[in-house]
């Protein structure tokens, strides 16, 4: 037993550790301390400790010293370490980060580690450094300069401003029968099949499938959603044209709304999105009879995330579509019980974004009619 540093505590120094190992949350290194002083002021001997405790005989010396020479604040909280000194210095790590935001150099498509590394040299006298001496700088900057994120920066002006709060408005509003608004929009679907039967899972092994898989085509699917009741309808067709677009319409007026006197349609920009899809699949009494029937508002260009029916093809293919189906009848099939179970069960998406709070949150982006310029 190491008797140069004897552990002899107060009651209230007891009590502390007591209350201080029954509850709350604490650091497992602060609960060991407290454990290796309590057995040092029962007695118990370095090793015995050390075994009891789980940890080194050192650890168990450091602590007892800390209480003896210290007090027991000191002998349940951390040394101060040292550590090594940081590699780069303010002005090098600012060049770092200036450089993973340029351009790589020519013929790589994008900054690496190494590369960083080998241009940090270059331009400072080290000698040499580590990637992952880099890769510490750059995560303390939020940078990851081999990854790039695709994304589209829309033309906030007058035209995008009016399209984007007639839809807000509209969801805004309370639900009327005679004058629904239903969002549509399509989504491609590849028919993916197995080219090996898949082993089933069972107790103590997962599912197991081939990584090689057979391409059979391609369907697009046209979706529905009622922006103010829990409806929502997938029609699986073989192409997207104008003639399908107009088909939809048809039974939307016909099928889903007969009762409605005016149908609010909410849809994008594409191309077959439009009246005159209409006249180009039916007759022109045919297609004024439908299109009398409905209005469309279309969402700004770059805004598809203003369609509500957007967040429902998103859990349709998580919930129903995020495996491999190869063919057509049964992709048919799976859709139209996934969507009886989830009319069922009443869901709706819950539309939280307004024109009060558009204005609040893009009031810089929003034209300014007082800017002549």
């Amino acid at each position: 037993m190491n008797v140069r540093y004897r552990v002899e505590l107060s009651q209230d120094e007891r009590d502390q550790l007591t209350a201080l190992l029954r509850g709350g949350k604490h650091a497992a290194r602060k609960l060991k301390r407290a454990q290796i002083l309590l057995a040092a002021d029962a007695g118990a001997s370095d090793e015995d400790i050390a075994l009891s405790v789980v940890v080194g005989g050192s650890t168990v010396y450091r602590t007892k010293r800390r209480f003896v020479e210290g007090n027991l604040e000191a002998a349940l909280s951390e040394e101060p370490r040292p550590g090594a000194e940081r590699k780069l210095s303010g002005k090098e790590e600012a060049l770092l980060v200036a450089t993973a935001c340029s351009n790589p150099p020519e013929g790589r498509a994008r900054w690496t580690l190494e590369l960083l590394a080998g241009a940090m040299v270059e331009l400072t006298e080290h000698p040499g450094l580590s990637r992952e001496t880099v890769r510490r700088r750059l995560a303390e900057n939020d940078l990851k300069p081999w990854r790039r994120d695709m994304w589209c920066i829309p033309q906030v002006d007058g035209t995008y401003v009016a399209r984007m709060e007639d839809v807000l408005d509209l969801y805004a509003e309370a639900p009327d029968p005679k004058r629904p608004v239903v969002c549509f929009d399509e989504s491609p679907t590849q028919l993916i099949g197995e080219v090996r039967q898949p082993i089933p899972a069972r107790p103590g092994q997962l599912e197991r499938y081939d990584y090689e898989y057979r391409r059979n085509g391609t369907v697009n699917l046209f979706v529905f959603l009622d922006a103010h009741r829990p409806w929502r309808k997938v029609k699986v067709t073989e192409h997207r044209a104008a003639r399908d677009f107009a088909a939809c319409m048809r039974e939307l007026v016909d099928i889903h709304y007969p009762q409605a006197e005016q149908i609010r349609v909410v849809l994008d920009n594409l191309s077959t999105h439009s009246a005159g899809a209409l006249y180009e699949a039916f007759p022109a009494v045919e297609a004024r009879r439908v299109l009398r029937r409905l209005e469309f508002h279309y969402t700004p260009k770059h805004a598809s995330w203003l369609n509500m029916v957007e967040i429902e093809i998103g859990v349709l293919r998580g919930q129903c579509l995020d495996r491999r189906i190869g063919e057509r009848d049964r992709l048919v099939c799976e859709i139209a019980a996934w969507e009886r179970q989830r009319n069922a069960a009443a869901a709706r998406i819950r539309w939280m974004f307004t024109t009060a709070r558009a204005r609040a949150k893009l009031a810089r982006a929003y034209p300014d009619p007082l800017n002549e310029s």
